[in-house]
């Protein structure tokens, strides 16, 4: 399998379009995750299917966010996109969140062009108060089996906070060991 970090760029994030790539399609409760050691995809673990995703997972290429992973980002789209999957991605905002105590920010992103209702999405706004209501109970429980209270939502921001963001993590990637680049 390809590198996604060696052959994929973060995107044009200045002018609000990142690359991402799924890990975790609408709807599942496996947890994928990339293995940036491997070039590989792999299964973490089987969640409870009352925390299957609400929106499809995935990462931006060439970045690192605080936790040391990829940045994530939430894929708005009214259909599950299969894992391994690229595309390019309009950012309209960001869900900070909080995960054993670590900023793990999610970058909220719409396809480029989406003509079944995406490209009438514009903002965190278009999408309503409530879908924001339950992005913010799947992230705050989704660990509770497990670990109760160890994530904890923050609060959401506008595309130029999740730009700032963007930039932060890609100037991360670029500062870490060639291993990792």
């Amino acid at each position: 399998m390809a590198d996604f970090n060696q052959i994929l760029t973060p995107g044009n994030f200045a002018q609000g379009l990142v690359n991402t790539v799924i890990e975790i399609p609408q709807g599942s409760s496996l947890k994928i995750e990339w293995d940036r050691h491997l070039a590989a995809f792999g299964l973490d673990r089987v969640e409870p299917a009352i925390f299957a995703k609400p929106v499809n997972y995935g990462f931006i290429p060439a970045t690192l966010d605080e936790d040391g992973d990829e940045l994530d980002t939430l894929v708005v789209c009214g259909q599950p996109i299969p894992t391994g999957v690229f595309l390019t991605a309009r950012i309209i905002g960001v869900l900070n969140f909080e995960d054993d105590g670590e900023a793990d920010h999610k970058i909220v992103v719409v396809p480029a062009d989406d003509r079944d209702g995406g490209d009438a999405v514009r903002t965190l706004d278009d999408l309503g108060e409530r879908w924001k209501q339950k992005i913010e109970h799947h992230f705050t429980h989704y660990k509770d089996l497990k670990k109760p209270g160890s994530t904890k939502v923050l609060g959401w921001g506008g595309p130029e906070d999740a730009k700032t963001i963007i930039g932060q993590s890609v100037e991360r990637y670029r500062q870490q060991p060639a291993r990792l680049a």
